[in-house]
């Protein structure tokens, strides 16, 4: 966590000299970050409605409160109690402006994917469901959904594709490592706060 903050540091200074080059170089470390080095640490924690633990593996966890959580670990500035609190479609618009959600219904799982791939390339991308959250990690056009499962009690990756909980008549997504103005946020630590409406 110390790291992220100094890490944090070197993409303000260079974001004052080359914007474009800070948001994209933010953008992958991000990215390998919460991949590599937060959520591995999370796999396996046991799931709860109501668990809030801040340490992987040492309580329980609810699928609001593994994004929020990890999100904090990331060093973005949220108060991840408030937002874990959130309906799905509140908690992308922390994310990303509501007219830049992509927002899906009623869609059997291979056209879900065909429209996700059509407007998304790799990444991390946060995804709201009838009444469950968690991330979808976009790799080689695959959708893997990364969450705290209340159909396996704990934290797992798995195929989207064949996740029991990844049924939901209703998909919000909100971009996270491509979102260049939530990257940007990050970089100059501004808070992300629940929209007021």
């Amino acid at each position: 966590m110390h790291k992220i903050k100094t890490d944090r540091f070197y993409f303000k200074s260079l974001y004052q000299t080359n914007p474009t080059k800070a948001i994209d170089s933010a953008s992958t470390y991000l990215y390998e970050n919460l991949i590599n080095e937060i959520v591995p640490h999370w796999y396996g924690t046991e799931w709860d409605f109501n668990g809030y633990t801040n340490t992987p593996n040492d309580g329980l966890i609810a699928c609001g409160y593994f994004v929020s959580t990890t999100l904090k670990h990331l060093d973005f500035n949220l108060n991840r109690y408030k937002m874990a609190q959130q309906a799905g479609l509140i908690e992308a618009r922390m994310l990303q402006p509501k007219s830049d959600l992509k927002i899906y219904s009623n869609l059997t799982f291979a056209t879900l994917e065909t429209k996700v791939n059509s407007v998304y390339s790799d990444g991390i991308y946060f995804v709201g469901l009838d009444n469950h959250v968690g991330y979808i990690l976009i790799k080689n056009k695959t959708l893997y959904f990364l969450h705290s499962s209340y159909c396996d009690d704990k934290v797992v990756i798995e195929l989207a594709e064949t996740s029991a909980c990844f049924r939901s008549n209703i998909y919000v997504f909100a971009e996270i490592t491509t979102n260049k103005k939530l990257v940007t946020n990050w970089i100059q630590n501004s808070a992300l706060i629940v929209p007021s409406h």
